[in-house]
């Protein structure tokens, strides 16, 4: 069987080429894929800076860099699975309940072919329908997400669904197993002390970012693959989990952050588990002029990829 591959930049410059993720073939339809990129371009459920409607494009551009061989851990994902770019989701842009149902129906075809679908957001309101689709086949999943905020709000303006509620929607439709969740790098103000007690009291497990100043997170990452095990997971990755210094590019930032290399230690420690899924949300290019944000974000994807099942280690 021959494996699509990313351009390479001998074939043709980086700043050339088509303009998929890593520069993969784009596909039409997840028949005979092991895993996918999707773009979900949807802004509409912010609260505050607007812009992630940019950020698929954005992170595919910023992508164009990124070589098909980990050189760190010894991951060569398109040694081993049929990896494809997918496109986008075609929102609605007027409405969020809308776009909500579409991006359902666009994720269950994906996901009934036992493709893996890494998501290019988009902001966070994109991963309640996507976890009602991945629901269907795999029942309730567990969780590990990566945020500076933990997103179980009741309602925000009045409305159920925004990106500041989708795990409390989650919780209430029963898509997660809520012993199996972590909630990593919450952090920043909020309107009382009982902010993070809510998804403690359904059984989420919350590290909060000052807890882990200045450390690895490989002994974390253990206890989280304990913690969970066979399980099927999805990996949410809110960009605004990073610190603003390294990734200012968002909508909501706030200080205290993880670093870069504790995103990525956190992502490798996902190596183990049966992951049926994942995202990397919020990036704003309206607010990242250098693109590092978005630079990022794409190597976090590629990261994601590098943990699938099945995926060869040299």
């Amino acid at each position: 069987m021959t494996f699509n591959q990313p351009l390479g930049g001998n074939a043709m410059p980086r700043f050339g080429g088509w303009a998929s993720m890593m520069r993969l073939p784009m596909c039409t339809e997840a028949a005979g894929l092991d895993a996918a990129f999707i773009g979900v371009p949807l802004d509409i459920g912010t609260s505050h800076r607007p812009g992630t409607r940019f950020g698929p494009r954005q992170i595919r551009a910023e992508s164009s860099l990124i070589r098909p061989y980990n050189m760190a851990t010894g991951a060569a994902p398109f040694d081993a699975l049929q990896v494809a770019d997918l496109g986008d989701v075609a929102i609605n842009t007027y409405n969020l309940e809308k776009s909500v149902e579409i991006i359902e129906r666009h994720y269950q075809p994906v996901i009934d072919t036992g493709c893996i679908p890494l998501t290019l957001g988009g902001d966070h309101t994109i991963v309640l329908p996507i976890l009602r689709a991945i629901a269907r086949r795999h029942g309730p999943v567990a969780l590990v997400h990566v945020d500076a905020h933990a997103d179980v709000n009741d309602d925000m303006f009045g409305e159920r669904i925004a990106h500041g509620t989708p795990f409390r929607r989650a919780v209430e439709e029963g898509l997660l197993q809520t012993n199996k969740v972590w909630q990593i790098g919450l952090r920043g103000t909020g309107y009382g002390a009982d902010d993070f007690d809510w998804p403690r009291q359904q059984g989420f497990t919350v590290v909060q970012a000052h807890e882990i100043w200045y450390q690895s997170l490989a002994p974390l990452m253990a206890r989280v693959r304990e913690s969970i095990g066979q399980a099927p997971c999805y990996l949410s990755f809110d960009i605004d989990g990073i610190d603003p210094s390294f990734a200012g590019g968002t909508g909501t930032p706030e200080v205290g952050g993880l670093t870069v290399p504790q995103g990525l230690e956190i992502i490798r420690g996902c190596r183990g588990l049966n992951l049926v899924g994942a995202d990397l949300v919020e990036v704003s290019p309206p607010y990242d002029p250098s693109g590092n944000t978005a630079l990022l974000g794409a190597n976090l994807l590629f990261e994601m990829l590098c943990v699938l099942p099945r995926v060869a280690y040299r």
